[in-house]
């Protein structure tokens, strides 16, 4: 495993990938690209056959250099270090610091890819490859990146902490429809390493991450509350709804089967209490006034006063 830091001080546990994985990416990637090759000759064959013999030259070269180097460069930029060989390889390049590629990044591992890969049929890449100590050709050690694993056999999901007491229900009305996927991966990844980092960076971060989140939301931030423990309510939140709907989807067959479900306690429930079949005339006309003890009014509890905390204003501030 590579111990990468990121530009917050942060230890990344990536995995690099190695020779054999990266050798069957590349082929798989050729593959693709050289049947691509042949068919967009094929056509330019019968296009181009009017033309002079230097023009037909011209759009061969041309032809040669899009595919095989602009078409890579460009896969690897839209996708962020993702083509097709990577993909089925469980493979992915990023930067050093962890982070996505972008053009800048593609273009030098395309330029430096020409003479490491189609020049010299690989050998200066593999070379490259056993020589480094986490597997990088040329290309990266230019371009600043690094091919990891993406797909981790064994991995273990760390568990997010639960968030304080006195926060349970405070975000039960927040729309969290407009938050990404990528900032709760974010998140998630942060709360199970928090416990990890040091205390001002991890501080720095959770506030970095609540700001974005509160900017999402388009709620304020709220007064008094830590943005750690913000994070860990709002993550809380957000799976107590996904709970909630997975729970009534399971229940929607049941209810088409024929059966109501049970009341809740204190309004008709009791030991002798059995399931009402759907369309049974008798049942539906429900018990005499006499059937049940009367309903229980429910009494709402106090609200337990948060810590006393400074307020923070205009969102979450790291500590000095």
């Amino acid at each position: 495993m590579s111990d990468l830091v990121t530009g917050d001080a942060v230890v990344l546990g990536l995995r690099p990938a190695r020779l054999p994985s990266r050798a069957l990416a590349i082929v798989l990637d050729l593959v693709v690209y050289i049947a691509g090759y042949v068919i967009l000759s094929i056509g330019l064959a019968f296009s181009i056959s009017s033309l002079d013999e230097a023009a037909q030259a011209a759009v061969t070269v041309a032809s040669f250099v899009l595919l095989l180097v602009g078409v890579p460069i460009a896969v690897e930029t839209l996708t962020h270090g993702r083509s097709l060989g990577k993909l089925a390889c469980g493979l992915r390049v990023v930067r050093d610091d962890g982070g996505p590629i972008r053009f800048r990044h593609a273009l030098v591992r395309g330029a430096m890819g020409v003479v490491e890969l189609l020049m010299t049929f690989g050998a200066v890449a593999c070379i490259a490859s056993l020589v480094s100590a986490r597997g990088r050709r040329l290309g990266d050690v230019f371009a600043g990146t690094l091919v990891v694993r993406e797909r981790v056999p064994g991995a273990r999901v760390m568990p997010v902490p639960p968030p304080p007491p006195w926060l349970a229900g405070r975000f039960s009305g927040l729309d969290l429809s407009a938050v990404p996927d990528g900032l709760w991966l974010a998140v998630r990844q942060y709360l199970t390493r928090m416990d990890q980092l040091d205390p001002r960076v991890g501080a720095a971060m959770a506030a970095r991450l609540a700001d974005d989140l509160v900017a999402r939301t388009g709620a304020p931030a709220p007064v008094g509350v830590p943005a750690a423990a913000f994070l860990m309510a709002v993550v809380h939140e957000r799976q107590s709804r996904d709970a909630a709907r997975a729970f009534r989807q399971a229940a929607a067959p049941s209810a088409a089967a024929g059966f109501a479900p049970a009341p809740a306690a204190g309004y008709g429930a009791g030991p002798g209490y059995a399931p009402v079949l759907a369309g049974d005339p008798v049942a539906a006309a429900g018990p005499g006034p006499l059937a049940g003890p009367a309903p229980v009014p429910h009494v709402a509890p106090a609200p337990v006063a948060a810590p006393a905390e400074a307020p923070r204003a205009g969102g979450f501030a790291p500590p000095a």
